[in-house]
C-alpha cells in the first residue's frame, strides 16, 4: 500500500483598506484592521480550532501514528496573535504533540520568487525565525506560495538548506509519470521533490459538498479505497487548512469525514508521513518544471496572479520601488511594502470568468478586480510618494541631482492607475541605477 503524505496550506493576508484617490498623502494606514480581525475570527471558529482540537485528539489516539503537515505564513502567525491568541495556542498545542510537520515558506506567502530572489531569501529566512519564536521547529521542507515551483527556483531552495519542495504534479510535467513517487528536482541533484496527486486533493478541498458531482456522496471508505488503489509508493494529498469547516462547512460532514480517516486508511494497511520522511527516500527519477507551476486553477500555472495586464503592472510596480524602499532602511516602512508582496492581492485582480473566476470571486474582498486594482495602485502611489519623501529628507544633496529631481516628480505625479504603473517603472529604475552608483546616502 501507498504511504500517505498529507499537507495543509494555513494563510490570511492583511486586506487593504478601500483607499481612495483622495486619500493619498494623508497618512491613512493601508491595511483594514476592522475587517482583517472580523475574517480572522470567523475562520478561527469555524476552521482553526475545530481543526486543530480534532487534528490533536486523532494524533494523540493513534499515539502519534496519525500524521500531518502544515504551513503557516508569518502574516497568518501575526494576526493570530493579534486577533485570534486561542487559536495560536492550539496551533502551538497541536505542534506539540509531534504529529504535525511545519513546512518552510515566504513569510509574506509572496510571489518574491518569481520577481526578486534576494527578498525571496529574506522572506524565506524570516519565515524560519518565526517558526523557531512560535514552535521551536526549524523547517527542512519547502513549500512556495501557492505551490509555485520551477527548474529555476530549484537551485535557490536548495541553497537555503532545504531537503525537499512540494510541487503541483501538472500533467504536462508528469506525462505518462504518476505523482504518487518520491522525485529528483532536474537543476538541484540532492533536492526531493513531491508532486501533488490533484485528483485526490480536490476530491475533498473542492468537490467535496458538490451534489453534481457523480461520486457524491464522498465516504470515507470509499475515499480510503482511492487511495490504496492508486498506486505507487507515496500519495501527496495537498489542500487548504480552510478546506475544514469554513470552504466546507461543518454541515457537510466534513470533520466527520477527518475523523473517520485515520481508522480507514489502518485497516487498508495505509501509514500517514511526514514529509520530511519522504525527502530521506531514494527518488525514482528527476523531474524537471521548465515554466512556473502552481496548484491554482485548471492551468496550474502562475496565471491566476500574473495572467493579465493589471496584475502585470501592479506586480512590476511593486518590485521596482523595492530597491528605494530597503534604501530608507525604516524597518516600519520595509514591512508595509512587504504586506503588499502578498499574492491575494494580485490575486483579487484576476479576470477569468469561467468556474476558476467564481473561485477568485469566493475569495475576493472587491465587487470587481478593477477595484482590487484600483484600491491596490492608490496604495502604492503613496507608498512612492512616502518613499520619496523619506529619501530625499536623507539627502537634500541627492534632491539636486537630476535623477532625484525625476524621482520626486514622478513620486507626486497623478493618480492614474496606468499612468502612475509607468512612473513606477521610471521611479524604480531610477532609484537602481542610483543605487548601483551608490549615490543615494
Amino acid at each position: 500500500m501507498p504511504d500517505v503524505a498529507i499537507y495543509c496550506q494555513v494563510h490570511q493576508p492583511y486586506r487593504l483598506r478601500g483607499l481612495r484617490v483622495f486619500d493619498i498623502g494623508r497618512g491613512y494606514d493601508y491595511f483594514d484592521d476592522a475587517a482583517n480581525r472580523r475574517i480572522v475570527e470567523r475562520v478561527a471558529a469555524k476552521c482553526y480550532l475545530p481543526a486543530n482540537r480534532l487534528l490533536t485528539d486523532l494524533i494523540r489516539r493513534s499515539d502519534g501514528e496519525f500524521r500531518v503537515a502544515l504551513s503557516l505564513s508569518g502574516v497568518l502567525v501575526e494576526q493570530l496573535a493579534a486577533y485570534a491568541p486561542d487559536a495560536l495556542a492550539s496551533f502551538r498545542e497541536l505542534v506539540a504533540t509531534g504529529g504535525v510537520e511545519l513546512l518552510g515558506e515566504t513569510y509574506h506567502h509572496s510571489l518574491s520568487a518569481l520577481a526578486d530572489p534576494e527578498e525571496f531569501r529574506a522572506q524565506v529566512r524570516l519565515h524560519a525565525r518565526v517558526l523557531d519564536r512560535e514552535f521551536g521547529v526549524r523547517p527542512h521542507v519547502f513549500r512556495n506560495t501557492e505551490l509555485i515551483y520551477s527548474d529555476a527556483l530549484a537551485p535557490l531552495i536548495a541553497g537555503l538548506g532545504f531537503r525537499a519542495v512540494l510541487a503541483e504534479g501538472a500533467d504536462r510535467v508528469l506525462g505518462w509519470r504518476s505523482p504518487n513517487y518520491v522525485y529528483e528536482a532536474a537543476t538541484a541533484p540532492g533536492l526531493r521533490l513531491l508532486a501533488r496527486n490533484y485528483r485526490l486533493s480536490d476530491d475533498v478541498a473542492f468537490r467535496f459538498s458538490e451534489r453534481s458531482w457523480s461520486e457524491w456522496p464522498l465516504t470515507v471508505d470509499k475515499y480510503a479505497d482511492w487511495i490504496a488503489a492508486s498506486g505507487g509508493d507515496s500519495v501527496h494529498l495537498f489542500i487548504d487548512y480552510e478546506t475544514l469547516g469554513e470552504h466546507q462547512r461543518e454541515e457537510t460532514g466534513i470533520f466527520e469525514f477527518v475523523r473517520q480517516l485515520p481508522e480507514a486508511f489502518a485497516r487498508r494497511g495505509i501509514r500517514t508521513v511526514h514529509p520530511s520522511t519522504l525527502a530521506s527516500r531514494p527518488p525514482v527519477g528527476a523531474l524537471s518544471f521548465p515554466t512556473p507551476t502552481s496548484w491554482a486553477d485548471l492551468e496550474r500555472d502562475v496565471s491566476a496572479w500574473l495572467g493579465n495586464g493589471l496584475q502585470e503592472s501592479a506586480q512590476r510596480r511593486l518590485y521596482r520601488l523595492a530597491p528605494a524602499v530597503r534604501a530608507c532602511d525604516d524597518p516600519s516602512l520595509l514591512e508595509r511594502w512587504r504586506r503588499l508582496t502578498t499574492s491575494d492581492h494580485l490575486y483579487y485582480m484576476a479576470t477569468k470568468w469561467t468556474a476558476d473566476g467564481d473561485v477568485h470571486t469566493y475569495f475576493s474582498p472587491y465587487d470587481t478586480p478593477y477595484d482590487a486594482f484600483v484600491v491596490f495602485m492608490n496604495v502604492m502611489q503613496d507608498l512612492e510618494q512616502t518613499v520619496a519623501t523619506r529619501l530625499t529628507r536623507a539627502s537634500d544633496a541627492w534632491l539636486d541631482t537630476e535623477i532625484g529631481y525625476g524621482m520626486l516628480d514622478v513620486a507626486t505625479c497623478g493618480a492614474d492607475p496606468d499612468d502612475g504603473a509607468d512612473a513606477a517603472d521610471a521611479l524604480g529604475a531610477a532609484l537602481s541605477q542610483r543605487l548601483a552608483e551608490r549615490v543615494v546616502p
